[in-house]
């Protein structure tokens, strides 16, 4: 199987963003021809302004970010991992991912469960839970003969979640973020291979790059994928692209029977 990331940096103009992603969705499937496409988190929209950020929620199957997603996985029979846009459900907003199909239909959704309230070096503050609402589901799907577990940026930081998705079966978990640059100099490498080599999955984290909100914000970027020996076989530039990887299924199997560590868990 083949797994592409694109890699966006995303402003406050919605279509545009849309046209960008739709543009190198087509390309990578000219170029690399994938099964699974996975894009970053809020690829249709970031804005420094939570409740302008707010403001760009759909509610699904309705909004131009889920159309045009499944017009692309039915045009080119893939399935699209997109990222996560703005859900807007009732009187409540999540940061939600909607995974579609290649027939077009949505096969998965999944709301960020762990939000971003902090203040990062240099006092730049973030209070991601003051607008979004928090998921409570793990979810996983299926595609190519592998089992995908979700997550978005910030549970990075939260190994128990990966620890379920591993007991659910995942042999690739696909992280869309938009890493700070602050943090991600220092963390993003790091945490995104631990946390590959603590699941023995493939690790598909794929980032927003450069700066927003007209130079106030920066994304960190450094979309990788990772085997799940924890080495980086994939990375994209620092600008907007696309990489595809190659997945050899036997190399999560070898892993995980030379160093069964789900077998030797003993607490909770």
């Amino acid at each position: 199987m083949k797994v592409t990331q694109v890699q966006m940096n995303s402003q406050e103009d919605k279509e545009a963003n849309l046209r960008s992603a739709e543009q190198l969705i087509d390309q990578a499937m000219e170029l690399d021809k994938p099964d699974l496409i996975i894009l970053p988190e809020y690829y249709a929209g970031l804005n420094a302004d939570p409740i302008q950020q707010q403001a760009t929620g759909e509610e699904f199957p309705d909004g131009d970010s889920f159309r045009l997603m499944s017009s692309l996985a039915a045009k080119h029979k893939v399935t699209i991992h997109a990222g996560s846009v703005v859900e807007k459900r009732g009187n409540h907003f999540y940061n939600t991912t909607v995974v579609f199909g290649p027939d077009g239909k949505s096969k998965a959704k999944y709301s960020k469960i762990h939000l971003f309230d902090v203040v990062v070096p240099g006092g730049t503050r973030f209070g991601e839970s003051e607008t979004v609402s928090r998921g409570d589901e793990i979810v996983t799907y299926e595609v190519g003969g592998f089992t995908v577990g979700c997550a978005i940026c910030y549970d990075l930081r939260f190994p128990e979640l990966f620890r379920k998705l591993r007991d659910a079966k995942a042999d690739i978990i696909a992280l869309p973020a938009a890493f700070t640059l602050q943090t991600g100099k220092d963390h993003w490498e790091v945490l995104c291979r631990a946390r590959a080599i603590e699941t023995q999955t493939y690790f598909f984290a794929t980032g927003q790059i450069g700066t927003y909100a007209d130079g106030k914000k920066a994304s960190w970027g450094h979309t990788m994928a990772i085997d799940p020996w924890g080495h980086i076989v994939s990375q994209v530039s620092d600008r907007p692209g696309f990489v595809t990887t190659r997945l050899d299924r036997a190399l999560v199997e070898e892993t995980r029977r030379n160093i069964p560590v789900a077998d030797h868990h003993v607490l909770d």
